[in-house]
C-alpha cells in the first residue's frame, strides 16, 4: 500500500532469494522502553495535556519489544530453529491506537481525559490500514512461545521506563 510497505515486502523477498536458512518475524505497533515510540509519547502527553484525541477507527496489537526480543532468544538459546519461516509475533489481543493511549495513560496513573476520533482528523501521507492483527499461530504451533496479553507487557514496559527515569 506504501512505500514503506513495499520496501519492507522487497527486503524479505530479497533475504528468501539469497539461499540460505532464515527467519523473518512481521510484527506491528513496536514500542520499547528505550528511543521514541508511541508508549511513551502517550505517557508523555497524558502526564501533561488534560485533554488529547486518538484514533479510534485503526486497529491492529501493541508489541512489546521485550516479546519479541525473548521469542528471538528463545527460538536460538533453545535450539527451536528448525526449518526457515516467515512468522507473525505481536503480543495477544486486539486494540485500537485509541485503547493504546488510553490503557497507557490509565496504568501511569494520568488524569488527562483520552478521547476517540476518526483517522481523517489526522489526514497522513501514507493510507494507514483499519485492521491489522497478525495471526500468531503458527510462532506458538512451531516454537510453542507463550505471548503475553499487551496491557500486561504494556504494564511490564511501563514499570521499566519509569525505573530508568
Amino acid at each position: 500500500m506504501s512505500v514503506y510497505g513495499k520496501t519492507k515486502y522487497a527486503g524479505e523477498l530479497a533475504v528468501i532469494a539469497a539461499d540460505c536458512r532464515y527467519l523473518i518475524f512481521r510484527t506491528a505497533w513496536l514500542y520499547s522502553p528505550f528511543g521514541k515510540n508511541f508508549t511513551k509519547t502517550m505517557m508523555k502527553l497524558t502526564a501533561e495535556k488534560e485533554r488529547i484525541k486518538v484514533v479510534i477507527d485503526q486497529v491492529g496489537t501493541p508489541t512489546s519489544a521485550l516479546t519479541l526480543a525473548s521469542l528471538i532468544f528463545d527460538v536460538i538459546e533453545n535450539d527451536k530453529y528448525r526449518e526457515s519461516g516467515i512468522y507473525h509475533i505481536t503480543d495477544e489481543g486486539v486494540a485500537s491506537w485509541f485503547d493504546f493511549a488510553y490503557a497507557v495513560g490509565q496504568l501511569c496513573g494520568n488524569k488527562c481525559i483520552v478521547e476517540p476520533c476518526m483517522s481523517d482528523a489526522f489526514p497522513q501521507k501514507a493510507t494507514r490500514p483499519h485492521f491489522s492483527v497478525l495471526d500468531k499461530a503458527k510462532v506458538k504451533d512451531d516454537f510453542g512461545f507463550t505471548i503475553p496479553y499487551w496491557r500486561d507487557a504494556l504494564q511490564v514496559c511501563i514499570d521499566r521506563i519509569k525505573a530508568l527515569q
